[in-house]
């Protein structure tokens, strides 16, 4: 029942609540590959497939990676061992400028502008455009002086948790809230790009849920968006999922994204599973109340019944509709009189 439980939780510290939905967010990233006129043309493609927000990534590249740093394995798949992460980030950002047109842009058609900071002037930044959270990546949640910048922009948070033990995640909570951050969502993640399905660990959720007290979520990264749907079923307040315009385009996350068919495919999908949920009490749905007469049985006659007869098993027996005698009362009727006669297959009355 600790799926159920979860699932009563309100999203905190945003303006939607639990009964407003998922909040489901389409992670854009860097799969603009540079291009302003790109990101833009994701944004809208989000807004079409029902996705709540679109998110981004904001940085100064050389506040961010050393010249030093080696790409991920997987980055070196996708792009190639040819240059540095630092070189490969400097492709592949948008400056303050840039981000603040990209904002406007997502005002202008209807959908939530959001984006990851992953260095101290990035988060100065963010936290005055107005937006309704701050997203924490999962590299940065043993940063200290950077998670000592988000809590002091006095905003809600949403904390990814990838690679992260619970100590970790706690220290990380413990400097947000003695730092003035009014609430934090976690999500749970795995930062394989794809995750293997045997290593989604979905069940994490409920785990940080136990911890920590707070709303839970998923950054997902698996291929495709069924661990979206069973997180949605876990109770899952906030999903964030990749996407890409174009798997073929280069670039490090493409491959591991979701096509625009694919996203709103998963949109409808946890919006399904969302309804699918419904109240967690038992009772007879409206849609359902008119098949009972026609699902189930009333007590009829099993031949002809004179009057005055006595019911027995032999001249009794159930069958549709269910609009007369509940068969629940059979042993009630039987050794009763027969008031009047009733011909085979009638409903006998009392």
């Amino acid at each position: 029942m600790a799926a159920l439980s979860v699932h009563r939780i309100k999203m905190q510290n945003t303006e939607r609540g639990a009964q407003m939905g998922v909040f489901l967010i389409a992670e854009a990233g860097v799969n603009h590959n540079g291009s302003l006129a790109m990101a833009k043309e994701m944004a809208l493609a989000a807004k079409q497939c029902g996705a709540d927000a679109v998110k981004y990534q904001t940085a100064v590249p050389e506040l961010v990676v050393s010249r030093f740093a080696q790409k991920a394995e997987y980055q070196k798949a996708s792009t190639g061992a040819g240059e540095s992460q630092l070189e490969m980030i400097r492709r592949l950002h948008f400056d303050f400028d840039a981000h603040r047109e990209l904002k406007r842009y997502c005002d202008s058609i209807g959908i939530q502008y959001l984006s990851a900071p992953f260095d101290l002037p990035s988060v100065r930044f963010l936290a005055g455009l107005g937006l309704p959270a701050l997203k924490v990546p999962s590299g940065e949640i043993t940063n200290l002086p950077y998670l000592e910048a988000v809590a002091a922009a006095r905003q809600p948070v949403i904390l990814s948790t990838g690679m992260s033990t619970l100590p970790e995640i706690e220290d990380a909570l413990a400097v947000l809230e003695n730092g003035g951050c009014p609430g934090v969502t976690l999500l749970h993640c795995n930062t394989e790009y794809p995750t293997p399905y045997e290593d989604a660990n979905l069940t994490a959720m409920l785990e940080l849920y136990e911890a920590f007290g707070l709303p839970v979520g998923l950054s997902d990264h698996t291929p495709g968006w069924e661990c979206d749907v069973a997180a949605a079923a876990l109770g899952a307040v906030v999903i964030e999922k990749h996407f890409t315009l174009d798997k073929s385009l280069p670039g490090p996350d493409h491959q591991a994204s979701l096509a625009p068919n694919e996203l709103a495919a998963m949109v409808a999908a946890v919006r399904h599973t969302e309804a699918a949920l419904g109240s967690g009490r038992k009772a007879v749905s409206p849609s359902e109340a008119k098949n009972k007469p026609i699902a189930r049985k009333s007590i009829v006659a099993a031949r002809a019944i004179a009057a005055g007869e006595t019911f027995t098993e032999q001249n009794l027996t159930t069958k549709r509709p269910g609009s007369g005698v509940s068969p629940m009362r059979w042993h009630e009727v039987l050794g009763q009189k027969a008031r009047r006669a009733f011909a085979e297959d009638e409903p006998i009355e009392l």
